[in-house]
């Protein structure tokens, strides 16, 4: 049994919790969370993993657990400032810890065939990255839309633009980035690649946040026993496939 500790009892903290009853492997030791427990500290039990999926300010505490205790963290926030990636890094150093702004396996797959397809399209190519969320989403443009910026262009050879308004100009050698919010939307991805008289286009579509719930669990099952390292879904998918 993967024994476990929760951070973060909202509507994906619930439904990881759910998933991880049905898998039938894992053994929930406790959750942090506001009228539960205060710190993963105050959890009994040594724990195999930490998975959170709370909200960016509670990274001190999942990293000093995780760094003290010697337990390996699944982190699945979004919105972390550019110091809190640093401090990720610097403790992925003494513990495992797999860091991902998407869980789904597909958006996974989605990846990998961006940095295949990307090189052979991009010095001809436009590129533009349209994602739409739930009118309930406070961050803007998703962790996921960043990540596939990332897959196209790694190098950050391309200007990074945020929408466009007024007289903009010509389009130069630039990446756009739109975000769209409204209703239920559980996450709408795409990412177009405009060339000459033709267009190719990469989607990806979540019917419902289960997917992430189930790749929460399969980085947890992953995470559980791993030496000290930063891991993404890529080497999720990769030990899965393997």
């Amino acid at each position: 049994m993967i024994r476990a500790i929760l951070m973060g009892h909202g509507r994906m903290g619930q439904m990881i919790e759910a998933t991880m009853a049905r898998a039938g492997d894992f053994e929930l030791l406790g959750v942090v969370d506001v009228g539960l427990f205060e710190k993963p500290e105050d959890v009994p039990g040594q724990p195999d993993v930490l998975v959170d999926f709370s909200y960016s300010g509670n990274l001190e505490k999942a990293l000093a657990f995780g760094v003290s205790r010697g337990c390996p963290l699944v982190l699945g926030t979004t919105g972390y400032s550019g110091e809190q990636l640093q401090r990720i890094r610097e403790a992925s150093k003494k513990t495992a810890i797999v860091h991902s702004s998407n869980y789904s396996t597909g958006v996974a797959v989605l990846v990998q065939a961006l940095k295949q397809v990307a090189p052979k399209l991009m010095d001809t190519f436009d590129v533009e990255i349209v994602e739409t969320h739930h009118n309930k989403k406070a961050d803007a443009p998703s962790g996921t839309a960043k990540l596939l910026v990332d897959a196209v262009d790694p190098d950050g050879a391309f200007a990074r633009v945020y929408g466009r308004e007024g007289q903009v100009g010509a389009r130069g050698r630039e990446i756009g980035i739109h975000a769209v919010r409204g209703g239920t939307v559980a996450g709408e991805h795409r990412v177009i690649f405009y060339g000459e008289d033709e267009v190719i286009e990469f989607t990806h579509s979540a019917t419902s946040r289960q997917i992430f719930g189930n790749g929460a669990v399969r980085a947890a099952r992953f995470a559980a026993g791993k030496g000290p390292g930063l891991y993404t879904m890529q080497d999720v998918l990769g030990e899965v496939n393997a």
